[in-house]
């Protein structure tokens, strides 16, 4: 594996989904993710039971692939961000070990002038240091 800046990596990540600039944020996708990356997300807890109330054995959000990486993060960006009603920031640095990285990261309410919600990453890496996959835990 090559040498990864793990804080640096995070940066782009989180700026990503503050990026107001469609093609900035398809090119960064493609730069974050393999080719075949998969961002997994843990639904909210009461999307989570409805899903196992709907005899789910698993209930998880996912996107595979830049073209649903991109859709995933666009949608994101136009429902948080764009409205100016949130701006998502690192919370907790960056943590390396091997292939992975964790870090928090918290959705700052611009209205309100408070943190509102947030959650945990754990960004497992290829051996070029792309995002193989993207676990995602909101609280």
């Amino acid at each position: 594996m090559p040498s990864v800046d793990a804080q640096d990596l995070i940066e782009r990540y989180i700026g990503l989904w503050n990026e107001p600039d469609p093609e900035i944020r398809r090119k960064t996708v493609h730069d974050l993710w393999t080719e075949e990356g998969q961002h997994i997300l843990l639904p909210p807890q009461q999307m989570h039971e409805q899903a196992v109330g709907l005899g789910f054995t698993t209930a998880a959000l996912e996107a595979h692939g830049h073209d649903e990486l991109h859709a995933r993060v666009t949608r994101a960006y136009e429902e948080f961000v764009a409205p100016g009603t949130y701006v998502f920031r690192i919370q907790e640095a960056a943590r390396h070990l091997r292939d992975v990285i964790t870090f928090r990261w918290e959705a700052f309410h611009t209205g309100e002038g408070q943190v509102t919600g947030g959650g945990r990453d754990f960004l497992v890496l290829d051996g070029d240091g792309r995002i193989r996959f993207d676990y995602q835990f909101p609280d």
